[in-house]
């Protein structure tokens, strides 16, 4: 009779890698609302940017120094180091959170990371000529159509409404990330030392943009400066990296990226129930519309 016992490890990677991919999704998808939750805690962006980077940073140098030589950028070198900073850095997540300020923070779920891919596809063919299969391309209209949708009310509402304010800075950093992830690739960055070189680099950024934002975070409280620490700099920075690296690797890449559709869903939940942001009609249905079409696009 064959053996059947090595089916065992290999559904226990899968179960692993499922655990894994929707820790990442969870953390992502709740990191809206914490980033939302900011506004009203009295931090602005540079002061969510300083303590994300400083929490990731102090973590990550002690392997940095292990891992990377030279030390901070390893075998990418300083210039492709720099650029990648500026691109998915500190400046990055001034901007991202910058957003946060304005609009809800469905709107930041659902624009942000859905976005990336169009722009990634529109820079790939204007600067390599690099075309899309046709049910990529369906499901970029689809995501297109979704954004248009979650955005419109705000757009409607004019300048009493501050969310397109918001909406457009998403725009800004999901062509940055998209810029980033095509350079990533192009330079062959690795993952792990690539977060570390980013979150070492961006220390260098913090005086700039302390200098160019006025800091609020004097005036905020230990559990709101905590908070933001905490799950920006250890959650986000370093835990879903981790996780969702994990997942790549036990589910393999196709399998592993459908939990990002599951983000816009996960913060609708949170911001409603911890905010009480509530999505309105069209933000619902845009957040369907849009969640199809990551899914359509991320499979083909």
């Amino acid at each position: 009779m064959a053996e059947t016992r090595p089916a065992a490890p290999a559904s226990r990677d899968a179960l692993v890698g499922l655990a894994c991919g929707a820790g990442a999704a969870l953390i992502w998808g709740i990191q809206a609302v914490v980033s939302r939750r900011s506004v009203g805690d009295g931090l602005g962006p540079v002061d969510v940017t300083m303590l994300r980077f400083l929490t990731a940073a102090a973590v990550l140098i002690p392997f940095g120094l292990m891992r990377l030589k030279p030390f901070p950028v390893g075998r990418l070198g300083w210039k492709r180091s720099l650029v990648l900073t500026l691109f998915a850095g500190a400046p990055f997540s001034t901007v991202l959170v910058g957003g946060s300020t304005f609009a809800p923070a469905l709107h930041t779920a659902v624009i942000a990371p859905s976005l990336i891919p169009v722009v990634t596809a529109l820079i790939a063919y204007a600067a390599y000529r690099e075309t899309s299969p046709p049910a990529r391309i369906v499901g970029l209209v689809l995501i297109v159509t979704g954004i248009g949708l979650v955005a419109g009310q705000g757009l409607i509402a004019g300048a009493s409404d501050g969310a397109w304010r918001g909406d457009l800075l998403f725009v800004l950093a999901s062509t940055m990330w998209a810029i980033f992830g095509i350079l990533a690739k192009r330079w062959q960055a690795d993952a792990l030392d690539i977060t570390i070189t980013l979150s070492i680099l961006s220390l260098a950024v913090l005086p700039l943009l302390a200098l160019a934002v006025p800091l609020k975070i004097a005036s905020a409280g230990i559990g709101a400066i905590a908070l933001q620490a905490i799950y920006q700099g250890l959650l986000v920075g370093i835990a879903s990296v981790f996780l969702y690296a994990t997942a790549n690797q036990r589910l393999g890449a196709a399998r592993a990226s459908l939990f990002l559709p599951l983000v816009p869903a996960i913060t609708a939940v949170a911001s409603a129930i911890l905010l009480g942001e509530w999505p309105s009609a069209s933000e619902l249905i845009g957040m369907a519309v849009v969640m199809t079409g990551m899914t359509i696009a991320i499979r083909a």
